[in-house]
């Protein structure tokens, strides 16, 4: 993927090895703007917690380069990066106050009493703290320990705040609540920030792009709308949200479209993503919300029968497992609204859906 020259932060060629031989990050080309919220999203193992560390400064590049501004920090220390960091484990001094603790960074950079006052109020008024100043971290809950750390992180304006799993450690409510807070926060102070994380619903939420990595290798980086909707392999369909994967053949190429025989009769009409070739195998990936259930004849180019295996009422949406073309885990997802059919497990069925939300991938 292009690197440009105006970027606020570019990783050029960057490769990192351990042990001289296993390879975490492979030749990642990367280029985040001013102002962005960029998310490197991935399983354990994907490489995006050691790019950010490298962007950090707490790891060096086996090769490549890593710019800030257009200048090279490869080999620049930490301290010297202008760089806000927000850790999982909040990493407060215990023993210091919650002012004293953002104190610290600008007392390292000499600044004044003078000065460090109003910025200390200034920052815990953005984090709702305003009244928990004299209080020690043991004496908080884990959301208000999460926001003093992002408090610090941002109170000597730095150019650059990177957050790594920092809202891994809150219950679900909490961390929903902390993901909209550090979004608004954001948007506020127009600060750039390049966040990690594993949990896809989080990157979603939050993020301008997400950098999607898996072995070591960015898969897609895209806006979260064009991610979820257009993925661009079977990877980033399955990691991204629900899916439904049919595994078939191509039967037939028709331009932008093609034919896929799954399970040795059905014909699915899909976008052709990255299949070339006729005999080809194929994953079909297919969202749950976008299946229809007993659409009208002559509707929908893809229809199918299916058996009901399994009914889950989720509140506002209801959640069917169904036997298709030979798949026995085939989900539908139906918005909990007025004149929702209630499926029976067992019963018989007819579904259906549009040949632009069924996009056949190679199969990997």
């Amino acid at each position: 993927m292009p690197v440009t020259n105006n970027a606020f932060v570019k990783f050029s060629e960057i490769q990192k090895t351990y042990d001289g031989e296993t390879l975490v990050v492979k030749n990642l080309n990367l280029a985040i703007t001013r102002g962005e919220f960029l998310t490197m999203l991935g399983p354990s193992g994907s490489g995006k917690t050691t790019t950010l560390m490298m962007l950090a400064g707490f790891e060096v590049p086996t090769q490549g380069r890593i710019f800030l501004e257009g200048r090279s920090i490869s080999n620049m220390p930490p301290h010297k990066r202008d760089i806000g960091m927000v850790f999982q484990n909040y990493a407060l001094f215990p023993h210091m106050t919650v002012e004293e603790n953002l104190a610290f960074p600008l007392k390292v950079r000499k600044l004044g009493k003078a000065e460090i006052e109003p910025r200390i109020k200034r920052a815990l008024d953005m984090v709702r703290l305003g009244a928990y100043g004299k209080r020690r971290p043991g004496q908080l809950s884990g959301g208000q320990q999460q926001r003093v750390a992002l408090a610090r992180a941002l109170i000597f304006d730095p150019k650059l705040v990177l957050m790594d799993e920092p809202l891994g450690a809150l219950d679900k409510q909490l961390r929903e609540q902390m993901q909209l807070e550090i979004k608004h926060i954001h948007e506020d102070l127009g600060v750039t920030v390049v966040y990690v994380t594993h949990d896809q619903s989080e990157a979603l939420t939050m993020s301008d792009r997400i950098a999607v990595f898996n072995d070591g290798i960015i898969q897609q980086l895209a806006s979260p709308a064009e991610l979820y909707e257009r993925p661009q392999n079977a990877f980033v369909a399955q990691f991204i949200g629900e899916n439904n994967r049919l595994h078939g053949k191509v039967v037939a190429m028709n331009g932008a479209t093609c034919n896929v025989e799954v399970a040795g009769a059905a014909n699915v009409q899909a976008l052709a993503i990255n299949v070339e070739a006729v005999g080809r195998p194929t994953i079909l990936s297919l969202r749950p919300e976008r299946v229809k259930l007993n659409p009208p004849p002559g509707s929908l180019p893809n229809v199918f029968s299916a058996q009901i295996a399994e009914v889950i009422y989720l509140g506002d949406h209801v959640r069917i497992r169904a036997s298709v073309c030979g798949h026995d885990d085939f989900v539908i997802k139906l918005q909990n609204s007025e004149g929702v059919v209630q499926a029976k497990p067992g019963a018989a069925i007819t579904i259906g859906w549009k040949t632009e939300d069924c996009r056949a991938l190679e199969a990997s």
